[in-house]
């Protein structure tokens, strides 16, 4: 509720007190005579400034609600892209590996074709054989041990995006958790305010009513 909006609940609230303290009082009754018309027309408003808070609490609890759906949406598809990211860098790793593999295989067999071009010119073509098992062996070895470090950076990167999505996630539930609990509470201390008023004024006017009744019974 505003400062203005508890301000005109305040004079509502004393104008029917007010209204009943100076009501004129039933001959042989502690009953009272009020302007209908009047108390009615004091009643609307009061309600007209009352209902503004409970909407405001619905409004609160419905943004509290988006807030929270908002950031479990956010959190679920940041996670989908990082997995999404991570197979396409799983896939890519495993074409270049099966690239790097296939190129060692026809370098390996260009050589061996060539040495045995060459052994048919060469009394031994021995030292050529080996040499071409030899350079086979370096790149495939080569090759795999490629594969292995891209396959690891690429489950590093996984882990750390799925890690940093879930950081984030947590981080906006807790941010939403936390203004959702902020304005709840700033609305139930004005809510409070409110019904003290309003407690003051019954109490005043259950005071007036006594002092009424008193009076009535003490008079000849």
């Amino acid at each position: 509720m505003t400062g203005q909006a508890l301000h005109r609940t305040d004079e509502l609230l004393l104008e029917l007190v007010e209204l009943v303290e100076t009501a004129r009082t039933m001959p042989m009754s502690a009953s009272c005579v009020v302007p209908r018309e009047r108390l009615l027309d004091l009643l609307d408003a009061l309600r007209e400034v009352m209902p503004a808070d409970m909407e405001e609490a619905r409004r609160v609890m419905a943004g509290r609600d988006a807030l929270l759906h908002d950031a479990y949406a956010e959190a679920s598809g940041a996670r989908e892209q990082a997995t999404a990211d991570a197979d396409t860098i799983l896939a890519d790793a495993a074409h270049r590996a099966d690239q790097l593999i296939a190129a060692a295989e026809v370098q390996a067999y260009e050589i061996v074709t060539a040495g045995r071009a060459e052994h048919a010119q060469l009394v031994s073509a021995t030292g050529i054989h080996q040499a071409a098992a030899q350079a086979a062996a370096a790149l495939r070895a080569e090759s795999e041990r490629d594969d292995r470090e891209v396959r690891a950076a690429a489950d590093r990167y996984a882990h750390d995006t799925r890690a940093q999505a879930d950081r984030y996630a947590e981080q906006l539930a807790r941010d939403a958790e936390a203004y959702a609990d902020r304005t709840l509470a700033e609305l139930a201390a004005t809510l409070t305010r409110a019904a003290s008023t309003a407690e003051q004024g019954r109490v005043a006017l259950a005071e007036r009513s006594a002092r009424g009744a008193a009076a009535h019974a003490d008079g000849p």
